[in-house]
């Protein structure tokens, strides 16, 4: 038997399916692995369409049809809301690191006691811009501090939500530091089929680059040296818990995709791993 998408051939005889774009796209979905590419008269023949011309416009609809539908899929997928929300945080800190640079360039215009000391930031900066005799820079200065609340308030809701999504990930390094590695590697399907290694200089691209190009020497780590255990080790054995961090990450991002559950016992065995790391001579 001969299957198409516009229906199965056996014995000379056809069985159409219905001409319709939307079953046309499951057909297709479900004949992907081995679909016959048949030439536009045997569809003629069998009735589902009268010429050439109805035969392409019929494919193109339901290749429209069937590509809307795995759009939708890749679009439901748990890790999606949580891709774009680490995006809206570090545009965010962007916007944030932009703006008070600009204010403290402005208040030194306006204000030359303006220190040196007062551009490392904090509440003297800020006290200092509510301050400004310019009415226009104090409300800039309100807008960063509002834009700063809500990025905290963002941050929050990454962390809480990486724990849903990558409950064993986030076990190993934090909510925060878990979803940053997520987004580095644009999806949780795409961080469990990495490698230890490519997780552990992930958000590295600028070091890795120069060491490819410029002969500098190689990153040791990425994103996972937020993570305590890593920035926190002595600078002789820091690479090996990264090394080790990042294996147990790769194992449990895989974990997070397939089951989608906490696995207190790999949790356990992986930190006493990680904490042993930081030990050996």
């Amino acid at each position: 038997m001969e299957r198409y998408w516009f229906g199965e051939i056996e014995g000379g005889q056809c069985r159409p399916i219905a001409a319709d774009p939307a079953a046309v796209a499951r057909r297709l979905e479900e004949l992907r692995p081995s679909l016959l590419r048949p030439d536009w008269t045997l569809a003629q023949s069998c009735g589902v369409v009268e010429d050439r011309a109805g035969y392409i416009a019929l494919l193109g609809r339901s290749c429209i049809e069937l590509a809307r539908a795995q759009v939708a899929t890749e679009l439901s997928g748990p890790d999606v809301e949580l891709l774009q929300m680490v995006r809206t945080l570090d545009e965010t800190d962007h916007v944030v690191n932009l703006l008070l640079e600009r204010a403290v360039d402005w208040q030194a215009v306006l204000d030359p006691g303006f220190t040196r000391k007062y551009r490392q930031g904090g509440k003297a900066l800020a006290g200092r811009i509510r301050r400004s005799p310019s009415p226009a820079l104090r409300q800039v200065g309100a807008e960063i501090e509002s834009l700063g609340e809500m990025r905290t308030r963002l941050m929050r809701e990454v962390s809480r939500r990486a724990d849903q999504v990558m409950p064993n990930t986030s076990a190993l390094v934090g909510g925060l530091v878990a979803a940053r590695l997520m987004a580095e590697a644009g999806g949780l399907l795409a961080l469990a089929r990495m490698p230890a290694g490519t997780i552990q200089v992930l958000g590295a691209r600028t070091a890795l680059f120069s060491h490819i190009r410029g002969g500098a020497p190689s990153p040791k780590h990425g994103v996972i040296f937020q993570h305590r255990r890593v920035h926190n080790a002595g600078k002789e054995v820091r690479g090996r818990v990264a090394r080790v961090l990042a294996a147990k990450l790769a194992i449990a991002a895989r974990i997070d995709l397939y089951r989608g559950e906490l696995d207190p016992a790999f949790i356990d065995r992986a930190q006493a791993r990680i904490d042993a790391a930081g030990v050996e001579g």
